[in-house]
């Protein structure tokens, strides 16, 4: 998880935001007998608050978490009753003023599920205590010892994971096997570099086995990402075109208006690469570039995206650009000296058959004059140009992630009118707009479904991970020896200049006077 989610993606969450029902109705209940228990642990924090007890109250309004299996905990070190954590989340679920009876009805339902545990992070005691709780729950249901499931959701900093694991395994986990499980779900940031990772994966793999572990990024559940499979090997037109023959470089980007606003002790501990582009930006790079599976099964799927992180060469000195913004070091919790950047621009390049030659930019910043997330996949110049417009711009294929979700083609063709003059438009897929009242449902929501399910798909397997710091970690160590030196620049601008220098340097063609604009409804 990146300092911007550990905060809720830096963005206050309105109370009163559409519950994001349709879009899971296809997907099916699982037919699993047993109870269910949901254990949010670490659920007085700002994660819990905003994240994951919204997507578990629009789970349970859509019938996904039945009331006579479900019953969910709230565990952590504060001390408080039940009824005050449930005052404290009942505004992040509902405002009242613009909820109907109906809804304050089941908000209402929804919170007397929940019961909190206090208790230390590091002693058996409160565990102990939980584990009494669960078993309660468990045996109100009548389920059968060994047929109930139990899910741990670590809304938790990285430093208490092993003692958490270690306490949930020695008091908290089913006695006996007959169809239930024991499950949980880590956040990242998971490591700070491949030695911390590997340490890590070691702790928690001694006491639960992968399938039962889900490394979480909320990337993995973006609508627009869950597509791009879809799109890639769905869809003939893109079969003969996805490859080094037409496409020129590929750009994922992810920017935010705003800088850490305070939180800079937390963020300077990462850095942008470690936030950022080492896990959401890298697993939208897999999904992009891996090749087509065998099936839809989990582990097919995620042995291709080991396969393209392995096929990532070592990263030049000369790929790469790092900033931090002016201003940055003024928060009283950075120091006068840090070198941890808020920009980074990277070039990743992959030595296979398909991507030989093709430059993925990978960048990512903060303090930027715009905020959005998205992915443009820039094709060769047409040869033989006899329009005479190749100015104009490339044909460029953008997925936007964030905000305004879309997809759009970028196309030359003849403008209106009685000269044969050629201008750049669009072929445009805009969500809000074709898929009017269709509300698109929140990551947090589907990754945890995922998990109530069985579904490993989108989650990181410890192998991917290890192949994902691999390429990072020799840069990283250099960025923080102060070997690597970050180049300032202006909030609100473009960011560094060397930047958009490499950008070109890197084949990347700049449309001159075109702007995607939304369409209006």
């Amino acid at each position: 998880m990146s300092s911007s989610e550990w905060h809720i993606e830096n963005r206050s969450i309105s109370p009163n935001e559409s519950p994001s029902f349709k879009g899971l109705e296809n997907l099916e209940i699982t037919s699993e007998t047993g109870s269910l228990a949901i254990v949010v642990l670490g659920a007085s924090g700002d994660l819990a608050k905003k994240k994951t007890f919204p997507a578990l109250y629009h789970l349970y309004r859509q019938g996904f978490l039945p009331a006579d299996e479900v019953h969910i905990f709230g565990y952590a070190r504060t001390k408080i009753s039940d009824d005050e954590l449930r005052s404290r989340l009942h505004g992040y679920l509902v405002q009242d003023k613009d909820a109907s009876p109906e809804q304050l009805d089941v908000l209402s339902k929804f919170l007397h599920l929940i019961k909190y545990v206090s208790g230390s992070y590091d002693s058996e005691e409160g565990f102990r205590v939980l584990d009494k709780e669960i078993s309660e729950h468990e045996s109100s249901k009548n389920s059968s010892e060994g047929s109930s499931r139990r899910l741990f959701y670590f809304a938790l900093p990285p430093s208490v994971y092993p003692s958490v694991s270690k306490m949930i395994k020695t008091c908290c986990v089913n006695k006996s096997d007959l169809h239930g499980w024991t499950r949980i779900v880590v956040e990242k940031p998971f490591g700070k570099d491949l030695e911390s990772a590997e340490q890590l994966s070691t702790q928690i793999g001694k006491l639960f086995d992968e399938p039962q572990i889900y490394r979480i990024d909320h990337y993995l559940g973006k609508e627009l990402v869950q597509n791009m499979l879809v799109l890639r090997f769905a869809n003939r037109m893109f079969l003969p075109l996805w490859n080094r023959d037409n496409i020129a470089n590929v750009q994922i980007v992810f920017r935010e208006d705003f800088g850490t606003d305070g939180r800079g002790g937390y963020f300077d501990q990462y850095g942008i690469i470690r936030d950022i582009i080492q896990n959401h930006l890298l697993q939208v790079f897999c999904l992009l570039a891996m090749e087509k599976p065998v099936s839809l099964k989990p582990e097919h799927i995620r042995d291709e995206k080991v396969k393209v992180l392995e096929s990532v060469v070592p990263i030049k000195d000369d790929e790469v650009v790092l900033g931090q913004y002016e201003g940055y070091r003024d928060d009283p919790t950075v120091p006068d000296n840090s070198n941890t950047p808020t920009f980074a621009s990277v070039i990743l390049r992959v030595h296979n058959e398909r991507w030989e030659g093709v430059p993925f930019i990978l960048k990512a910043g903060k303090a930027l004059g715009s905020r959005k997330a998205d992915v443009r996949v820039q094709f060769k110049d047409v040869p033989g140009d006899i329009f005479k417009c190749q100015k104009q711009g490339r044909n460029e294929f953008v997925i936007r992630l964030q905000p305004h979700e879309a997809m759009y083609m970028k196309l030359t063709v003849k403008q209106p009118g009685l000269e044969m003059s050629t201008v750049q438009s669009e072929l445009d897929l805009s969500y809000r707009q074709r898929y009017q009242g269709a509300p698109i449902p929140e990551a947090y929501e589907r990754l945890i479904l995922d998990t109530i399910r069985g579904d490993q798909q989108h989650f990181v397997r410890r192998d991917e991970l290890k192949a994902s710091w691999k390429i990072f970690t020799p840069l990283l160590h250099r960025i923080d020896k102060g070997e690597f030196k970050s180049v300032s620049y202006k909030p609100g601008s473009r960011g560094p200049a060397q930047a958009d220098e490499l950008l070109e340097k890197a084949g990347y063609v700049q449309t001159h006077g075109y702007i995607w604009i939304p369409p209006t409804l």
